[in-house]
């Protein structure tokens, strides 16, 4: 089946790999997952036959492939990649995906059945439990989000630590410094005014492509995250006949919209990267982002 064309940070990562003759990582949260291709914008079996592409396709997608496991996976891959004397280029747009390769981002452990004690906690209690063991967990846990405090408790019973006793590591320290475990260059591509209109079209084009078809042979086979992927679990409804498609549409475009405003949000934060300005010309983006990357201004 064909799909959409290439987004545009995967055919600029494709440009750079051209040019240094690399090799490009997949930062994508959701192109872990085999046969979830044209709702993930993956890249064409062209494109990665014509330079190698890491973390794409890894499990099926009954398997949950949390940050921690992509983590192992990436990792790896750039192990590999490292040994080989090959330049990695790391593309995609899950911020903590791509900082959990290049920071010291450490992911503890979880316990279902611990987790599920405490999730039948009322939420009032639990933050009162938390407050209980580490009176100044508010300085690094959001109180009024049930699921952090749950976390925070799940945690302090596995490990012991609080979130003050994480925050006061050294590892700590280097994630909120932006320090990374590995020498990078980073740019980053401003989405412009024109966001909503290119995501509509682009959304457009994934159904015309087949996406509807493309989840109606999944539905039945997706785990719990791949049931979260944006477009999938709005277009969902309506193979059950809960929505009408012209809704479930717009829905998809809308939390797309939204999920590229908070990614945006996200790495606008990070001092490292060198941002370049949307141009509807690939070249020219291409042009910009190699001279961040070659040290011009």
């Amino acid at each position: 089946m064909v799909g959409p064309t290439a987004s545009g940070k995967s055919a600029l990562a494709l440009g750079i790999a051209r040019a240094c003759g690399g090799e490009i990582v997949s930062v994508d949260s959701m192109q872990v997952y085999r046969e979830m291709d044209i709702g993930t914008a993956k890249a064409s079996k062209m494109m990665q036959e014509e330079v190698p592409h890491h973390l794409i396709d890894l499990v099926e997608p009954e398997q949950d492939v949390p940050v921690a496991v992509f983590q192992r996976y990436g990792r790896a891959a750039l192990e590999d990649i490292d040994a080989r004397g090959v330049t990695p280029v790391i593309c995609g747009g899950s911020g903590l995906h791509f900082r959990s390769l290049i920071d010291p981002l450490e992911f503890p452990p979880s316990d279902e059945a611990v987790r599920s004690g405490l999730e039948e906690l009322d939420a009032a209690v639990a933050r009162s439990r938390l407050e209980e063991i580490d009176p100044e967990a508010a300085e690094h846990v959001d109180l009024a989000n049930p699921r952090r405090v749950v976390r925070a408790l799940e945690i302090a019973a596995i490990t012991g630590m609080t979130p003050s006793a994480r925050a006061a590591t050294d590892k700590a320290a280097a994630i909120r410094a932006y320090r990374p475990v590995r020498d990078v260059t980073i740019v980053g591509i401003d989405p412009g005014e024109a966001l909503a209109t290119r995501v509509e079209r682009r959304f457009n084009e994934m159904l015309e492509c087949g996406l509807l078809e493309e989840i109606a042979g999944l539905k039945d086979r997706m785990g719990r995250l791949a049931r979260q992927a944006v477009g999938y679990k709005e277009m969902l409804p309506v193979l059950s006949g809960e929505r009408s498609l012209d809704d479930a549409r717009k829905d998809a475009i809308a939390a797309t919209v939204a999920l590229a405003k908070r990614q945006r949000t996200f790495f606008r934060r990070d001092p490292r990267i060198e941002w370049i300005t949307w141009d509807p010309d690939p070249q020219v983006r291409l042009a910009a982002a190699q001279q961040r990357l070659d040290g011009g201004v």
